[in-house]
């Protein structure tokens, strides 16, 4: 057997779940704001990954409301105003403006949680560890997100790298992922990685975090999930919930009884 069909199978895998992964709906970033502001004493902020959209929340968001969460989110902006392709630090300023000015407008809403796929959680994280929004955030939940980078940014570098600075902050190499995890994570935050190892974008190698003796910072793998599963399939969103709860100090009984998938730390 040629020794390159495996890997060759393997690429084809990946691209398989990239394309599942991608929404080109130009009217994808048209949300109905549905949260009253007024009253929102547990805002949830949704950060979508590259070339995607807002549109990738729909099942996530309609659960969190369902159970009570004020959910909202940010267009990132991107190619064709709409894939959110700037660089991770670029828009993570971008959150901290909009984050403040709905603080500054609602004085009132409550303590922070964010829920961020793939390379949203990047700039959730460099949100909360570098711009100073853990004076904000109190929990960041990362989906699929390539906490030491994903091979796939290389052919991202090679097709969409000369206008797209953020494919080169992904890849494993970045010097750019190196410094954001240099230093530890704000100890009053919680950090939950959730991943798994069928996600074809993301190497579950990649989403697992080390804690390093961190007790706010864990990892949970999820079973036989793809890359946009992990925002849709019922079990992740018991282990994202679950997660929100322990962060504002008061985890259900019927939550507390539900068993991790499997988890590490």
């Amino acid at each position: 057997m040629n020794p390159l069909l495996p890997r060759l199978r393997r690429w084809k895998r990946r691209l398989q779940s990239l394309a599942g992964y991608l929404h080109l709906d130009p009217n994808a970033n048209r949300v109905i704001r549905r949260t009253d502001f007024s009253h929102c004493p547990r805002p949830v902020l949704l950060l979508y990954g590259f070339f995607s959209t807002r549109r990738v929340f729909s099942v996530l968001e309609h659960r969190l409301r369902r159970d009570g969460y004020s959910v909202w989110s940010i267009h990132l902006g991107g190619a064709l105003d709409r894939y959110n392709t700037y660089g991770i630090d670029t828009l993570a300023h971008k959150v901290r403006e909009k984050v403040e000015r709905m603080y500054a407008r609602h004085p009132h809403m409550g303590p922070l949680s964010i829920i961020g796929h793939s390379k949203g959680g990047l700039i959730g994280l460099y949100y909360v560890k570098r711009l100073g929004g853990d004076q904000r955030v109190r929990n960041l939940v990362t989906l699929g997100t390539p906490h030491r980078g994903s091979r796939l940014a290389y052919l991202g570098c090679a097709t969409l790298g000369w206008f797209s600075r953020s494919m080169w902050q992904l890849t494993p190499v970045s010097p750019f992922l190196e410094r954001l995890r240099t230093g530890a994570f704000p100890r009053h935050v919680r950090l939950a990685s959730l991943y798994s190892r069928a996600d074809g974008v993301t190497p579950w190698t990649s989403a697992r975090l080390d804690a390093d003796g961190q007790p706010n910072v864990s990892s949970h793998e999820l079973p036989s999930m793809g890359h946009g599963e992990l925002l849709t399939r019922r079990d992740a969103y018991q282990v994202i919930r679950r997660e929100l709860e322990a962060g504002y100090g008061a985890v259900e009984p019927a939550l507390r009884a539900l068993p991790l998938p499997s988890s590490a730390s």
